[in-house]
């Protein structure tokens, strides 16, 4: 196989694409309001109970949801239509935020709420990622995912330091109901944006063909080592996260917003600037990258100082796109839209699976020790995953 070394796209050209602005913005404003939901929730939820584990749960547990979707939903990204899909998902949640919003729940009860509707939302991933590669030229699609992923780093920081803001001066009801306003928005810009495609293959939507193409997924060796880079190292990451309104209370939307600055930049330089050759040989040394930062949590150093260095530690994120795309490579079209989704879903259960743990262990020691502990872990799981990943991902000329 050979890797190009062509120039790259720019934003201009894949901007110029209607749908895709659409998608992006669609995107984008779920994320705000995703964002400024689960800060507001692991507030409300860390006020009333003090425990770490809880506020863990509540920010990253819905993600553990994920693998139910995988396991039962999974095959609707490819074989329903998308438009109508990604509108019901857009209802979904913005009925489920205003309901955090306009009923004094307790703290189980907002979990169970949470988990609940990301149950019904584990799909989305997979029906916009097999989405993107209908709308944009095959050879845009990582500039495609690092334009969605900007989009995401830049509404988290919007989203957490705004909800950081508003939560000092506004009630968490209030800051809920913007959310669910963000979350409204993406209603109309789908349905109006995106042409109504047919599902990319004809099946029936069920369990028996999501277990028919996760097989199909898993019985590949060359894409188990793809999946794990994808999960395990980044997921460690996400636990340190998990622990950010543990540490810093109300000062963690700085946090959260420096390191989904440090993955805007990642995927901007990665995404735009580096070819398909070069994308894969700075993949893992950015895995590193992305860890090593949070070992400072050890220390007691001002915020200051731990918000630059996970802003550089979220730069890391972007060793993500060349697994992505080396996983598109090895995949049927027909079936990307799920093989992403699944990719994405079991990335959004580690994710949950992390912040579990590291809230269990912050609340046995402390939040600094549960953070350094689990950027170490990530660090060693990124060196065992080099050899591997290295026969997958180095170049060969062709």
């Amino acid at each position: 196989m050979s890797l190009s070394t062509a120039p790259a796209a720019t934003y201009r050209q894949i901007f110029a694409n209607a749908e895709f602005r659409s998608l992006w913005v669609g995107n984008a404003l779920g994320n705000a309001a995703a964002t400024m939901t689960s800060l507001t929730l692991a507030l409300i939820v860390d006020a009333a109970t003090g425990s770490a584990l809880l506020t863990a749960l509540v920010m990253f547990g819905p993600s553990l949801a994920q693998v139910l979707g995988v396991s039962t939903l999974m095959s609707a990204a490819d074989t329903a239509r998308p438009r109508p899909l990604l509108i019901a998902l857009a209802t979904l949640s913005t009925v489920a935020v205003g309901i955090q919003a306009a009923v004094e729940l307790s703290a189980g009860a907002r979990l169970v709420l949470a988990l609940v509707v990301a149950y019904g939302l584990s799909i989305g991933a997979g029906v916009r990622w097999g989405l993107l590669n209908d709308v944009v030229h095959p050879d845009q699609f990582v500039l495609g995912r690092s334009a969605m992923n900007l989009s995401a780093g830049a509404m988290q920081i919007a989203g957490f330091g705004l909800a950081g803001l508003l939560l000092q001066a506004m009630s968490p009801s209030t800051v809920l109901w913007l959310a669910t306003g963000c979350s409204a928005l993406a209603i109309p810009v789908i349905r109006f944006g995106l042409r109504n495609r047919a599902p990319r293959r004809i099946a029936r939507t069920g369990l028996t063909e999501t277990w028919r193409g996760n097989r199909r997924l898993l019985a590949q060796t060359e894409t188990r080592p793809l999946l794990l880079a994808l999960t395990i190292p980044t997921g460690l990451v996400v636990g340190c996260e998990a622990l950010f309104v543990p540490y810093a209370g109300a000062d963690a939307g700085w946090l959260l917003a420096a390191t989904a600055a440090g993955m805007l930049g990642g995927d901007l330089v990665v995404g735009r600037f580096l070819n398909r050759s070069q994308r894969r040989t700075t993949s893992q040394w950015l895995r590193l990258v992305l860890a090593l930062p949070f070992t400072a949590f050890a220390f007691d150093l001002p915020l200051a100082v731990l918000a630059t260095l996970v802003a550089v530690g979220g730069a890391g994120y972007a060793a993500s796109l060349a697994h992505q795309e080396a996983l598109v490579d090895r995949t049927p079209r027909e079936e990307r839209g799920q093989v992403l989704g699944v990719e994405s879903a079991l990335r959004m259960t580690t994710f949950g699976i992390s912040a579990l743990l590291a809230g269990a262990l912050a609340d046995l020691t402390t939040p600094p020790v549960a953070i350094a502990t689990f950027a170490i872990a990530s660090l060693l799981s990124s060196l065992l995953l080099t050899r591997p990943l290295r026969r997958i991902m180095c170049p060969v000329s062709g």
